[in-house]
């Protein structure tokens, strides 16, 4: 084969430099066009470098137009190179804000090759509009979180005005994602990605306003059918102490786990909850809510076993070791200024539309929690939230007409959106929509985060393919 010259070498260079030039420029000429510019804090924050950022006014009610009109925000991480689309990652909550992607850039740029990646903050969170306007504002005695005084006239703000309270619904927001999907997507290969509330968020925009062009969905930790009582949020204790004794039966069919603790895991568990002083060395003293939130993560719930041995045996240095990683957990999403939970927003949506019970009393709570050896907080926050409910609109409960490709990654371990749930979800969906379940044995909640490697197997397969991957997954 003849080489090249080193004259043709320079030219074929110059012109690879020169269309690298004029795609960069054809990129900004686009980014600049869409609203697009360059966020303040992506140089304080080496997660963001690179990122852009826009606000985009939408109406506060949809069906009266004429009146308030807040701002969403959304952040854009370009890919590196030439775009092939765009991924609009939708967060959950109801009150969390897009800052619980951040973090996790690198196992989404694996899962989703080359597109771009857009994460909008939903109405109420972040740095979009929020609910209690003056008080989670960022300059506010507590930022964006509320603090002593803050909760009163924060609350007190939401039952004066309850107009605008009631504008916080989950068809509004889906009426949001539909108008950024639309200005920003600009017929490009799209594809959307909710995780837990978000699939609740997605599937309800689906089935009021689905954009022009999906080319597929992923859903991440589905919601149970909107309907349903079982596994409501009143009934989120039950999910959490199902999940919680299975761990603990695991440790029981282990001669070597059970031999450590000297009698069963749920006879040391029991021991633990009915002891006042043991229960008093657990964080907050409540050892039933500190060991539930340990199964959101596959390497916590794998050491209570541990933790258990070390507070039967006086030794508090494994309870202080998880409780230190555990908040290590949290820190890296809650170092983001915009990363603080709305308890107001997470208040209305879910006294509105998540909660089977509204009569629900503290006496029922804890006559129920009574009988688990895990707990969620959740069902004691929806007592005598009533008052900020919105009424259900005519969309609650309702499937889309029609969907495209759907992914669904669940995991047989989900403390919050049980297995079962999503499937009974999976059989209401349409029958022509190619709905994928993708079963993650052992997997908890938010498989993006707890189960990374499952979920870039299956989502990367699923964007090449349009299916979920053959072979099994497991944690």
């Amino acid at each position: 084969m003849k080489c090249p010259t080193f004259a043709a070498v320079v030219a074929i260079w110059g012109a690879l430099v020169l269309g690298s030039l004029a795609h960069a420029s054809e990129q900004s000429t686009a980014t600049r066009a869409e609203g697009f510019v360059g966020c303040l804090d992506a140089k304080e924050d080496t997660a963001l470098a690179g990122s852009l950022c826009a606000r985009f006014s939408v109406p506060l009610d949809y069906a009266d137009p004429s009146r308030e009109r807040i701002e969403l925000f959304v952040r854009k991480f370009p890919a590196p190179g030439r775009s092939a689309g765009q991924v609009w990652l939708v967060a959950g909550g109801p009150g969390e804000s897009g800052a619980s992607f951040y973090p996790l850039l690198k196992t989404l740029r694996a899962a989703f090759p080359g597109y771009d990646l857009l994460v909008p903050d939903h109405r109420g969170t972040g740095f979009s509009s929020r609910l209690c306007q003056k008080e989670e504002a960022a300059d506010s005695e507590g930022g964006a979180a509320l603090q002593g005084a803050e909760w009163a006239t924060c609350f007190e703000a939401l039952e004066s005005d309850s107009k605008r309270t009631r504008a916080f619904t989950i068809t509004h927001s889906a009426h949001d994602l539909r108008a950024l999907m639309e200005r920003y997507s600009a017929g490009r290969k799209t594809w959307l990605y909710g995780v837990s509330y978000g699939t609740q968020l997605v599937l309800r925009m689906m089935t009021v306003a689905p954009p022009r062009r999906l080319d597929g969905i992923v859903l991440d930790s589905l919601v149970p059918p909107e309907t349903t009582e079982q596994w409501d949020l009143s009934h989120r204790s039950a999910v959490v102490d199902e999940v919680g004794r299975a761990v603990l039966a695991h440790c029981d069919a282990d001669p070597g786990c059970r031999a450590r603790l000297g009698d069963s895991a749920v006879a040391a568990m029991q021991g633990l909850v009915d002891d006042p002083k043991l229960s008093a060395a657990v964080p907050g003293g409540r050892p039933k809510l500190f060991f539930g939130a340990l199964l959101d993560s596959p390497e916590l719930r794998a050491r209570i076993p541990l933790v258990l041995s070390g507070l039967r045996g006086g030794d508090l240095e494994p309870l202080r070791q998880v409780q230190h990683d555990l908040e290590a957990l949290g820190a890296q999403f809650d170092r983001f200024p915009q990363a603080s939970l709305s308890i107001p927003l997470v208040s209305v949506i879910s006294a509105s539309e998540n909660n089977a019970r509204p009569g629900l009393t503290k006496a029922q709570v804890e006559a129920e929690a009574a009988r688990f050896l895990f707990v969620s907080s959740l069902p004691g926050q929806l007592v005598g939230r009533t008052s900020l409910a919105y009424p259900r609109d005519e969309w609650f409960g309702r499937s889309p007409a029609a969907l495209p490709p759907v992914l669904v990654l669940q995991g047989d371990m989900d403390p919050k959106t049980p297995l079962a749930g999503a499937q009974a979800h999976i059989r209401l969906l349409p029958e022509a929509a190619g709905v994928n379940l993708f079963t993650v044995k052992g997997g908890p909640h938010f498989l993006l985060f707890t189960a990374p490697d499952c979920f870039k197997a299956a989502v990367s397969t699923f964007v090449q393919k349009r299916r979920a991957p053959r072979a099994a997954c497991s944690i």
